[in-house]
């Protein structure tokens, strides 16, 4: 069975009444399909989507969070509280909240489970002149990875599901 491309999709309605998304600068969300997103907590599958993903990409990311945007992250990894660094402010069994900030932002990554679906939102909030510009350098990262390692968790967890059941 082949795992389906995630796709850009409008931020769900549940995030738009949330502090972190009401009027942010930036806001996208991702979803993709999975025959069970709640297989899984938010927690693991952004811990499955960003811990997990390859060595290269990991310090890439963390690189561009930390150097290039100034997002001031927790540890890369061993932490209950921190998810390759963003803070988690908030877990339930559909929602988990990690942050991120700087002295030019305030970034939100939000992953939810939705019946067969699982959605990445993310909301940032300019603080400082300079933000807009540095954001318009990082975003088009940001759409590219964001999918991608969106369904590159849910093709391992296929894979893992298939050696389980052989």
């Amino acid at each position: 069975m082949t795992v389906p491309r995630a796709r850009r999709v409008e931020v769900p309605q549940s995030l738009r009444k949330t502090e972190e998304f009401t009027d942010p600068h930036y806001a996208s969300a991702y979803a993709i399909a999975v025959d069970d997103a709640h297989s899984r907590t938010p927690e693991q599958w952004a811990r499955a989507a960003i811990e997990e993903a390859p060595a290269a990409l990991r310090f890439f990311l963390r690189f561009g969070w930390t150097k290039v945007l100034g997002l001031r992250m927790g540890p890369k990894s061993g932490s209950a509280e921190h998810v390759l660094g963003w803070r988690i402010t908030d877990s339930g069994p559909n929602a988990l909240t990690m942050d991120g900030h700087s002295g030019l932002f305030s970034a939100y990554n939000v992953v939810l489970t939705e019946d067969s679906t699982l959605v990445w939102a993310t909301a940032q909030h300019f603080k400082g002149r300079g933000a807009g510009l540095l954001w318009g350098l990082a975003r088009p990262v940001h759409q590219i990875a964001v999918p991608y390692l969106l369904r590159r968790s849910c093709k391992a967890r296929q894979r893992a599901a298939g050696r389980a059941a052989g």
